[in-house]
């Protein structure tokens, strides 16, 4: 049985970093990933999706990659938790970015391994983020 591997995030410019990511992510196994939900991201980053949830939950659901997708249920920095509790998943990446002392921490409380990955493109192609893509439309 493949090891339960999860990742959270907004992916709302998504782009191909986030592929990379999920293809990165899911060499450890069935890749789950967890989608923040409009009424977080406006919470956390004050302001709207270009996105709404339905579409990015649709576009990330359609990477190959990808096992099952879904909108964390909770709200806040960490509104993955009540969906982890359920999930199960052995391992929980991140990118360099995403690494924070909370995260690590409620992995270790549950017993999830926790793995950070450096932010590489995919081979031949250019680095991408989000706050790079908004700054070039800006």
């Amino acid at each position: 049985m493949n090891k339960k591997v999860f990742v959270s995030g907004c992916y709302d410019l998504l782009h191909s970093g986030h592929v990379e990511f999920f293809r990165q992510a899911a060499a450890y196994g069935d890749l789950y990933v967890g989608i923040g939900s409009d009424a977080t991201i406006m919470e956390l980053k004050n302001h709207r999706t270009t996105y709404p949830e339905a579409e990015r939950l649709f576009m990330v659901k359609s990477i190959r990659y990808v096992h099952d997708a879904f909108v964390n249920s909770g709200s806040g920095f960490l509104d993955f938790a009540p969906d982890l509790e359920r999930l199960q998943p052995d391992v929980f990446v991140v990118n360099e970015d995403g690494d924070r002392p909370s995260k690590r921490e409620f992995c270790e409380a549950h017993g999830i391994e926790y793995v950070v990955l450096k932010r590489v493109p995919a081979e031949g192609l250019t680095a991408r983020s989000s706050t790079a893509l908004k700054a070039m439309k800006g």
